[in-house]
């Protein structure tokens, strides 16, 4: 059991999110060895534009938009980070919550699988699917502190 709770900015993006996405990132919290913050949950269409507009997201069609996703990023020394290693450690504490309680994740560190289905590390997931992206003949986007329930779960 770590040290971590949420704080309010955090608690406040989760408003409007969906339950069982909350479920899990309070219980990733509890568990985590990694601090972090919810910096992003539900969004409007106009905040999705905007991000779309500076090419900080991929599509117009995010899964923020219906209270379906949360971005999970490092909280360190009193700041966010986007660093990969700290972020590989708040993924493997939201598949375990998510596992605990029967919640399918997908994790933008591997967009094609259900992040819950599998128990290889995170690093080798962003691996893999890089290779397999690269393998397609296609363009590697990864967003390591996003997590979604899977819109064929919960449309």
């Amino acid at each position: 059991m770590s040290d971590f709770k949420l704080g309010d900015k955090s608690l406040t993006e989760l408003c409007g999110v969906h339950l069982d996405l909350i479920a899990v990132v309070k219980r990733a919290i509890e568990i985590t060895v990694q601090d972090f913050s919810v910096h992003d949950g539900l969004r409007t269409e106009e905040e999705q534009r905007k991000l779309f507009e500076r090419k900080a997201t991929k599509t117009l069609h995010s899964r923020h938009l219906t209270g379906h996703a949360v971005d999970l990023v490092p909280y360190i020394n009193g700041k966010l980070r986007w660093d990969w290693e700290p972020i590989y450690d708040i993924a493997a504490a939201v598949r375990k919550a998510a596992k605990e309680q029967d919640v399918p994740i997908r994790w933008g560190g591997a967009w094609d699988i259900i992040f819950t289905d599998t128990d290889a590390s995170p690093e080798d997931l962003v691996i893999d699917y890089s290779a397999r992206r690269r393998g397609a003949g296609k363009r590697v986007f990864t967003d390591g502190p996003h997590f979604e329930l899977p819109e064929e779960y919960y449309k």
